[in-house]
């Protein structure tokens, strides 16, 4: 479990082949990883992924090819940014909200534009996608914690903070990249239970 908080922007140092899937190799910049053991979870732009080799500045996680296919991770080549949070520990503070690191869609960043000193962005939201994102809701993009501030059809706009510009690859987004996406977890919980018949 996560918070959409990141602590970190990484670097994709190696990708390897491995039978199939991949294996990818994440240099860290300011990452504490003293704490982080082999087996370990660490969300890398939104994803939970298992660290296999940790050493003090980095560390080695195998991406199948699930997580290829429907994530971003597959287009990853070494010298990418990545954003980087450890698993939460009991008594963290939870800053954000609580993210899974199991990515449910990929959006693309329709526009983005200057709103004062925010970086205001429209995503476009997979179909399935679009009845678990409301306005003033929360929505992880590339494994960082925002409010949504509007949903028109089909998209969703947020406004990136100078501070998250700084801190997480958001800053850099262009129009046509693609992001991973995942739904608050309440509002998806509550569209199953709607779902279910009454007993």
């Amino acid at each position: 479990m996560f918070t959409g908080i990141v602590q970190d922007i990484g670097t994709v140092q190696a990708r390897e082949a491995r039978g199939g899937d991949v294996r990818l190799v994440i240099a860290a910049q300011h990452l504490e990883l003293s704490r982080v053991r082999v087996g370990d979870s660490i969300c890398v732009q939104g994803c939970c992924l298992t660290a296999i080799a940790v050493q003090a500045r980095g560390f080695a996680a195998d991406v199948s090819r699930e997580t290829l296919a429907l994530t971003t991770l597959g287009e990853l080549q070494p010298g990418a940014a990545v954003n980087l949070e450890p698993a939460l520990r009991a008594g963290d503070a939870l800053g954000g909200h609580l993210v899974s690191g199991h990515i449910d869609g990929v959006g693309e960043v329709l526009s983005r534009e200057a709103d004062a000193r925010s970086l205001r962005l429209s995503i476009a939201v997979p179909a399935a996608l679009g009845r678990f994102v409301a306005p003033k809701g929360s929505i992880a993009v590339d494994g960082v914690s925002l409010t949504v501030n509007a949903v028109p059809p089909g998209s969703f706009a947020v406004n990136i903070i100078p501070h998250t510009q700084a801190v997480t690859t958001l800053g850099a987004l262009a129009v046509g990249a693609r992001v991973n996406l995942e739904v608050d977890q309440v509002a998806r919980y509550l569209a199953r239970l709607l779902a279910l018949p009454a007993t």
